[in-house]
């Protein structure tokens, strides 16, 4: 009955940021986190969905993640957006820039990460996690507003609900890892196995356990991150809005036949 273009998976401090219609969209994973709101931009119908809930009611590991994508499916959206607070893991990567992902380290173990469970054996090529054409948008429509900005980063993905410790942060920084976050897996991946092109958005909220040398630059905490998302979300509203009015939803995306080369054929097994 209801169809959306573009989807946005918000986080928290995104709530407002596109409310209209709200609707309800069943799926065979159970209820998606919250109600889905419609709204129109540029005559696109985008679809917005708190990640967490509206009241923060989901800790990351109980995200209903496949729900979640499944339903962007089901109403045949053609992107997704995911914007996502993160920690800074470099001194250069600073609290109110944003990040636009490019690669991901998946550090979970406690998530659903496949809606193939058999009995076909499925291979996903996850090489590039996120798609290039809307990474290319973001970038540009930074540029164009101003907006402090990395053009790439490797987010490390925790299971959370906890912050790292300052010897799992020391870690990932000397591993060159630019951002941690608690979100963006399976996300990602769920987003790969239905098809739909898929961009990661990071503000970042604070630099993690702190940042070495500065005994002044206090360790995370949930408050500080929350507050900091606020304090930056108008400009990353801003610029997921400008995104969007440029999204040529015509283009045909590699994504979109990802199932192609994923499956063992009948020929391949009788070889093995």
């Amino acid at each position: 009955m209801y169809k959306a273009d573009i989807a946005v998976l918000g986080g928290t401090g995104f709530y407002s940021f596109l409310k209209s219609q709200e609707i309800v969209v069943e799926t065979p994973y159970g209820p998606t986190s919250d109600k889905i709101a419609l709204t129109e931009i540029d005559n696109k119908i985008v679809a917005f969905l708190p990640r967490h809930g509206k009241d923060h009611r989901y800790p990351p590991s109980k995200i209903p993640y496949r729900a979640n994508i499944w339903a962007f499916k089901k109403l045949q959206v053609k992107y997704i957006i995911s914007p996502c607070a993160a920690g800074s893991l470099q001194p250069y990567i600073k609290p109110g820039h944003i990040v636009i992902l490019d690669q991901i380290f998946d550090r979970t173990f406690k998530r659903e990460n496949t809606f193939y469970e058999g009995p076909i054996t499925t291979h996903f090529s996850f090489a590039n996690p996120y798609n290039e054409y809307l990474r290319n948008l973001f970038i540009k429509k930074a540029k164009e507003l101003g907006i402090e900005h990395h053009e790439k980063g490797t987010v490390v993905v925790i299971e959370g609900p906890r912050f790292s410790t300052k010897a799992e942060s020391k870690f990932y920084t000397q591993m060159g890892f630019h951002v941690i976050n608690m979100t963006q897996m399976p996300e990602a991946i769920l987003a790969r196995e239905l098809e739909i092109p898929f961009c990661g958005v990071a503000l970042i909220t604070d630099y993690d356990v702190g940042l070495e040398g500065h005994p002044e630059i206090e360790p995370v905490s949930h408050k500080i991150a929350v507050e900091n998302f606020i304090k930056n979300q108008e400009k990353l509203k801003e610029l997921i809005t400008s995104v969007i009015k440029e999204i040529d939803l015509t283009l045909e995306q590699p994504e979109n036949k990802s199932i192609e080369n994923a499956r063992f054929s009948i020929e391949c097994i009788r070889l093995i």
